[in-house]
This record gives structure tokens, C-alpha cells and sequence, in this order.
């Protein structure tokens, strides 16, 4: 990106003019409910224990400590473990430190083990602003202090080698407070199976990336060196949980700024004195080829042609200004704006290699809107892929190459999924603002982040999509509140590391493929087992009193008794 033609050099004239501000600030918030504090006058010394990975431990209370867990897993599966510090004293410095993990002559060395201290976040609960202080960041520092009276989570994220032997390895985690060691025994059984590599996983992983906030955030440049390298890490996370699609904005502010950071146009549109367009692909390719590069590579999904106020920008030489424009599908302002676009970025797109990985992506738009603007793509090219977060209807299976329906509105007959499928066409559902339950904010049990990749198998979908991996608020690492959503609905990942619920999210998909692989080799009476597993899990209306941790424990179980 050293030399640009003029229009690509109004297009980052454009970009840079965008705001880049804000200092990052990991401050802990004070807890606005610590509730009663009498628990820490019966707690003489500190106490660190295990706990569970279905907990999220309160920072104003003393943990309750779970037994020691037996981890399971397969090689090239990644396993979670979460252990506890409480304190009634201030602790100057707390390390951690994992041994190598041993299995008579096997070792998995203890790089394999990347180890957390939990961050506190703001939050609140579903349709509510109560404010609730929740653990959920997970924090690489090398040490920490703890203050006293408080809790303080450690996380655990055991990367089992592809070459592990099958066997049951023993280590041990140490946690130092200021000297004193208290060492956890960690014992994981390893399975002599493989779970291939994220790359060739079968779920459909389709989470909005927001390159916007990542350069407002850290301060640096749009599409600048700093900026590309303070996304690569972020990426290559999402690529190595299986992440498929790349999300390219190329119309400014498709979804009418409902992000802090909104999305801007990566395709610069001129239109000529003589009444020609021309247009500037620069930051489309850099973005695309940069994501590519972290591992994301099977599909490029371009919003959108239906935004939600309806309005487009472009740069009109003949009056030197940049013009906005109000149309909607159907019209002919509209049909001359994009006609002659669509076609360009067809071609654009056949000469980068690009064309068939690439879908126009459309969602929630009214379906008269819809089928003008799915007409408008088939007359400028008729290979064009379409994509979007839809409610049913038939037309809408035989237009759209990739349906993602909402979680509880998906009335998709289980018939035309299983079609769907067979012709190589993806479905998925998504959750955003709603449902209450199960659902990824800050306030959601963990467990729902691991059973959104049972739902996908129990009603036979490809995968999941989600609105915002990382649409940062002002301060994430503070506060995860914006606007009217509900905390965390915004991202799934913090600008320097992953979250609870992320860890979470990725052990769901890993137990869809591992269902996936053993499928074939099940019995007929594994298969009626199974099936009674899923039955209750593909339902969208659950009763309020399920626990979804017991729904993805019988699925854990279930998988151990059938490896």
C-alpha cells in the first residue's frame, strides 16, 4: 500500500478524516452490589482452589471450591480448567506457573497451557440497567496484585498436541501469593483421537469483525501498518475457533451507526464529469488479503446493499463534493448507483480469484425490499452468492446461498435444512439483543456460550453467526455497556485477549465437530441415544428452569461414552 491512485487516495483521505481517540484503561470498576461482606470475617487466610468453568465467581464474596477435575479430551482439542484466589488480605504479587503434564514416558510440555488472571467488567442483566460487575476478561499478565476482601478467578486454556499420546497426564498448577505456594494437582485424560485443525472444521463460524474500533481503540491510523498489526492477533484467534467468513462493509454505515465505532466504506465510489463510475478497491483488497493471511478464507460477505436508512455516499467530480443519496430497491436512482458497481466488483472480483468465496449480504430488510435488490444482483451477475440473517420464506431457499435465522424465530421445516445441506448450502441461526436465554452477554451463565454449538447439531444447522465480534464500547476492559444493547452484546473479545465466554463459545464447536466425526461410527442404539440427547436442545422456547450446564454436561458425557 505505498502507491495509490487518485481515487485511492481519496478513498484513505476519507478514512483518515474518520475519529481516532481514546485511551486504553483496564482499571477495575468498584462492585455496585458486593452484598453481605460477614463472609470474609470467617476467612482467616487465603484460600485457592479449583472451581468451576460454569461458574462466574463474584469478586465481594469468598468462593465456593469444586473437587478437582478430571479434564478429557482429544488430541488437538483445546480443554478449560478455572481455579479460585480468595483473599482477606492484600496481595502484592500473585504468579502462576503450570508444570509439564506427564503420562509415564509422554510429556505435553507446559507451553501448551496458556494461563489467565480474570478481569472484572461492567455489565448489567438482560432488559435492565442494573449495573453488575462481572468476571469475564481474560488478563496475560505475568502478575497481579489482589486486594483484599476479594476474589480473583484463574483460567486455564490446555492446548493438547495433534502428536499427544492417549493417556492420563498429571502436573500441577502453582499459584504464588507473595511467596507463599499453593500448588493444584491437574489431571488430563487424553483420548486417542484427533480433532483436526480449526481450518478444516465443518462448522460455520460467522462473527462481524469491526477493523474500525480496533484502530479507534488503540490509537493508531486506519489501514495503517500499526493498525493491521494490532488486528492480526484478534484474527488469527478468531481464525484458530474456526472463524469462515470475512465481514466487508461496502457502503458507509450499513447498519445505520448501531456500533461505537461505525462502519465506513472499504470501496470508494467516483462518479466521473462525463457521467462514468469509477471505483477504488484498495482498502477491500488490503482488509480481505490481510484477513486471509490470519487463516479466514472461505468466505468474503460484502453489506450491504440494503441498509437500514436506505442512504449512499459517493464523490461527485462534477461538483467536487461527496453526495448522499436516499433510495431504496426498486428505483431507478437506486438501480443506476449500484447496477454499474455490482457489475465492476464482479469483475474486480473474478480477476483477485475472489468471486466465488464472495456473498452480497442482505439482513432483516423487508422482503419486498429484499427480492429488488436480489434482482439487481442476478441482473449484474448471475453468480453472484447472497447472504443473510432472514426469517423464513420459501423464495428465500432459493435465493440465498447462506440463511442464518434468528434463534427463536426460525420456522426453517427440518426438510429443506437437511436439503440445504445436502446441496451444499449453508444455514445457521444467530442470537444478537435477544433471546434473554441462552445468549452470550457479560450477565448469560457460561454454559450458554458452549451450548449454542449444540443447538447448531441438534436441528442440523451449519454453524452460528453473530452481529459483533468485537464492536468495542468507549472502555471494554471497563465497562462493556452501549447504547440500548445489553452488556457484551456488543463483542466477544477484548482488544488484547479473549473472554470467558469465548472459551466457552469455542468448546461448543469443538464438541459439534467431534459429534460430526463419531456420527458414522455410532450403533443404531448410540444413534436413538443421541437422538433423545438432541431432541430437547433443539428447542427455541425452552422452559424457564433449564439449566443449559446440565444439557451440555449429558452432551460431554454422552461423547465420552461413545469415543
Amino acid at each position: 500500500m505505498k502507491h495509490f491512485s487518485s481515487l485511492a487516495l481519496f478513498t484513505l483521505l476519507v478514512t483518515a478524516a474518520l475519529p481516532v481517540f481514546g485511551q486504553v484503561n483496564n482499571t477495575e470498576l468498584a462492585d455496585p452490589n458486593p452484598g453481605d461482606q460477614s463472609c470474609w470475617l470467617r476467612l482467616k487466610s487465603t484460600k485457592v482452589g479449583w472451581g468451576s468453568t460454569d461458574e462466574r465467581y463474584s469478586r465481594s464474596q469468598v468462593a465456593a471450591f469444586a473437587a478437582n477435575p478430571v479434564l478429557h479430551g482429544w488430541r488437538g482439542e483445546r480443554v478449560f480448567a478455572q481455579a479460585v484466589i480468595s483473599t482477606p488480605k492484600r496481595l502484592d504479587r500473585v504468579t502462576l506457573k503450570v508444570s509439564d503434564l506427564k503420562s509415564g514416558n509422554n510429556t505435553i510440555p507446559s507451553v501448551c497451557i496458556d494461563t489467565y488472571f480474570v478481569g472484572y467488567v461492567m455489565g448489567d442483566k438482560y432488559n435492565s440497567k442494573d449495573s453488575l460487575l462481572l468476571p469475564d476478561r481474560l488478563d496475560t499478565a505475568e502478575a497481579m496484585s489482589v486486594e483484599p476482601n476479594t476474589t480473583r478467578p484463574l483460567w486455564f486454556d490446555i492446548h493438547i498436541p495433534e502428536s499427544a499420546k492417549a493417556g492420563t497426564y498429571k502436573g500441577w498448577v502453582v499459584v504464588d501469593c507473595d511467596g507463599r505456594q499453593h500448588k493444584l494437582p491437574l489431571r488430563l485424560e487424553v483420548v486417542n483421537r484427533i480433532l483436526p485443525a480449526p481450518d478444516q472444521w465443518a462448522f460455520h463460524l460467522d462473527l462481524w469483525q469491526n477493523p474500525y474500533a480496533v484502530a479507534r481503540y488503540f490509537d493508531v491510523p486506519l489501514w495503517s501498518k500499526e493498525h493491521f498489526d494490532r488486528m492480526r492477533p484478534l484474527m488469527t484467534m478468531l481464525a484458530q475457533a474456526g472463524g469462515k467468513v470475512i465481514t466487508a462493509s461496502i457502503i458507509e454505515h450499513p447498519w445505520n451507526s448501531q456500533t461505537y465505532d461505525p462502519f465506513e466504506s472499504m470501496i470508494g465510489k467516483m462518479k466521473l464529469t462525463d457521467g462514468t463510475w469509477k471505483y477504488d478497491y484498495t482498502v477491500f483488497d488490503a482488509w480481505v488479503s490481510f484477513a486471509m493471511e490470519c487463516g479466514i478464507t472461505e468466505q468474503i460477505d460484502c453489506y450491504t446493499l440494503v441498509p437500514w436508512g436506505y442512504k449512499f455516499e459517493y464523490y461527485d467530480c462534477a461538483t467536487n463534493s461527496t453526495r448522499h443519496v436516499s433510495c431504496k430497491p426498486g428505483e431507478k436512482e437506486y438501480e443506476d448507483l449500484l447496477l454499474p458497481f455490482l457489475k465492476d466488483f464482479a469483475a474486480h472480483l473474478k480477476a483477485k480469484g475472489w468471486f466465488e468465496r464472495t456473498c452480497i449480504a442482505m439482513d432483516e430488510r423487508p422482503m419486498d425490499q429484499l427480492r429488488a435488490a436480489w434482482d439487481l444482483v442476478r441482473r449484474a451477475d448471475e453468480g453472484f452468492r447472497i447472504e443473510g440473517a432472514v426469517n423464513y420464506s420459501p423464495e428465500v431457499v432459493n435465493m440465498m446461498y447462506d440463511i442464518s435465522l434468528g434463534y427463536r424465530h426460525a420456522k426453517l421445516p427440518q426438510e429443506v435444512v437437511v436439503q440445504r445441506r445436502a446441496d451444499n448450502l449453508r444455514t445457521t441461526f444467530y442470537t444478537c439483543c435477544n433471546p434473554d436465554r441462552p445468549n452470550t452477554f457479560l450477565s448469560s451463565p457460561l454454559a450458554e456460550s458452549a451450548f449454542l454449538g449444540w443447538h447448531a447439531l441438534a436441528k442440523g444447522y451449519n454453524g452460528y453467526l453473530r452481529w459483533a465480534y468485537n464492536s468495542w464500547p468507549a472502555q471494554p476492559c471497563q465497562d462493556s455497556r452501549f447504547g440500548t444493547w445489553t452488556g457484551g452484546d456488543t463483542f466477544l473479545v477484548y482488544p488484547e485477549g479473549p473472554s470467558l465466554r469465548w472459551e466457552r463459545l469455542t468448546e461448543g464447536i469443538q464438541q459439534f465437530e467431534k459429534m460430526n466425526i463419531l456420527f458414522p461410527t455410532l450403533t443404531p442404539s448410540q444413534r436413538d441415544a443421541m437422538e433423545a440427547l438432541l431432541e430437547p436442545m433443539s428447542n427455541p422456547h425452552p422452559d424457564a428452569s433449564v439449566d443449559f450446564s446440565e444439557w451440555v454436561a449429558a452432551g460431554k458425557k454422552f461423547l465420552r461414552s461413545v469415543e
